[in-house]
């Protein structure tokens, strides 16, 4: 029996935070510490609460809201495809599929042509893995640490943060690599080193045994950390070297974040398999794919593919895909990422010039992050890592009272606006980040 009063209204910010708190489990969370806002419409860079409180959104929600809220082209696309054919199984072919297929072989690298869609990022992740291992006949996979891959037992055993613990052991045959990032105090690795710590163990694991690595590119919420000149490169090589399928995770770099269509796409970089969600239907409506390059899918012309999912495929995920898609193309979002980035750069880096907690700051298109600690010199961080503080928390408190809608992580917080945000409404949301930002300077020294 429901414990939710029967007088109160659903359609109240308090009466969904009590319904929802009470009935549905939120992620990533103990239940009695969750404090949702409570979203009744968005549009653009902005959602609203149903009493009307407005925020920017400074986050994409989850990193996934590329073209902005309610974009009306891809609603009409859901609402039209909905009315002719809302479902086909996965063994059916569909106009949705065949055109979608066709046009992310457009965009995507070098010679990665064919497609196997999923409901997200998590289960492209696992039948990357899936397709690999039966590819190469080889079971190990390489990942690094300050990964995400996702929450299902594959990609969550892939993933190389805190994340991963309580699941553990998780799938066989995983292989940890180091990262070249080691966290603000201790800064990058050189290039050489980084590469030639991960050929090491390579060697030490045996080329022949390993199927594939995989790695974010870019690593997304575990420091928005683009790699150092020739690191993809190199992977690439190595990979290439020792038949080792490489796995580009672009779950959440893609679709333009960075300010290219996919982050490899900066370096020149042509992965083996290039798994995508998120930002492929900005959202609207649950879709991943993984992408992968000719010579693998001849092999599944006469070698089974062992693998399958009820809403592969999905004829709306499909046609919302393709209405984004079209966004991005005739919107020119991918370019408007690109040089927004470069004011949002300047952005990041008077904060980092003005702000003495302000230790570090990374962004590479729309795609952002503040790192802050409590001493210039020593650079200990604000919070521990896994961990939060006192002043975060405060920090993140204020952001939410402005009407500002980030992630607030350990000692960081984000800047990954909808890639539609404007020149004024950037410079709004900073605003609010240095006003906030005296919060955590009276917790530091220089």
């Amino acid at each position: 029996m429901s414990h939710v009063s029967v007088e109160t209204d659903l359609s109240t910010g308090a009466g969904m935070v009590e319904a929802c708190r009470r009935h549905t489990l939120f992620e990533w969370s103990a239940q009695s510490h969750v404090d949702p806002i409570p979203m009744a419409r968005a549009k653009g860079v902005h959602f609203w609460t149903p009493e009307g409180k407005r925020y920017i959104d400074f986050n994409s929600q989850l990193m996934c809201v590329n073209i902005g809220h309610g974009h009306e082209r891809v609603i009409k696309a859901i609402q039209e495809q909905a009315a002719q054919l809302a479902y086909a199984n996965p063994f059916m072919a569909s106009e949705p599929r065949a055109r979608l297929g066709v046009k992310l072989a457009e965009i995507c690298p070098g010679d990665i042509g064919a497609f196997f869609f999923t409901n997200g990022g998590s289960e492209a992740n696992e039948n990357a893995v899936r397709i690999a291992r039966l590819y190469t006949g080889r079971h190990k996979v390489l990942a690094r640490y300050r990964s995400y891959h996702g929450g299902t037992a594959g990609s969550l055993t892939l993933t190389g943060d805190p994340r991963r613990w309580p699941s553990e052991p998780g799938i066989p045959g995983v292989v940890r690599l180091p990262h070249p990032y080691h966290g603000v105090e201790r800064g990058w690795d050189a290039t050489g080193k980084a590469l030639a710590d991960i050929e090491e163990i390579i060697e030490l694991e045996g080329p022949k045994t390993i199927a594939a690595l995989i790695l974010e590119p870019v690593t997304g919420t575990n420091g928005v950390l683009p790699p150092p000149p020739g690191y993809l490169e190199g992977i690439r090589e190595l990979c290439t070297r020792h038949g080792i399928v490489m796995i580009a995770d672009e779950v959440m770099s893609g679709f333009g974040r960075t300010g290219a269509w996919f982050s490899v796409d900066h370096w020149g970089v042509v992965p083996d398999i290039l798994t995508m969600a998120k930002g492929l239907t900005s959202a609207y409506v649950p879709l991943g794919a993984v992408g992968i390059r000719r010579p693998i899918a001849e092999h599944f012309q006469s070698n089974v593919l062992y693998g399958g999912l009820t809403y592969n495929s999905h004829p709306m995920g499909c046609a919302a895909a393709l209405a984004t898609i079209a966004v991005y193309e005739e919107e020119g979002l991918i370019e408007r990422a690109r040089e927004r980035g470069v004011l949002m750069a300047s952005l990041l880096e008077d904060l980092r010039a003005r702000h003495r907690s302000v230790g570090a700051v990374r962004s590479i298109g729309l795609f952002g992050i503040v790192e802050l600690v409590r001493n210039r010199t020593t650079l200990e961080p604000l919070a521990p890592f896994n961990g939060t503080s006192p002043d975060m928390q405060a920090l993140g408190r204020f952001f939410r009272e402005q009407g500002l809608y980030t992630f607030v992580r350990w000692n960081t917080f984000f800047t990954n606006p909808p890639l539609c945000i404007t020149d004024t409404e950037l410079r709004e949301a900073f605003d609010i980040i240095d006003r906030g930002l005296a919060i955590t300077d009276r917790a530091a020294t220089d």
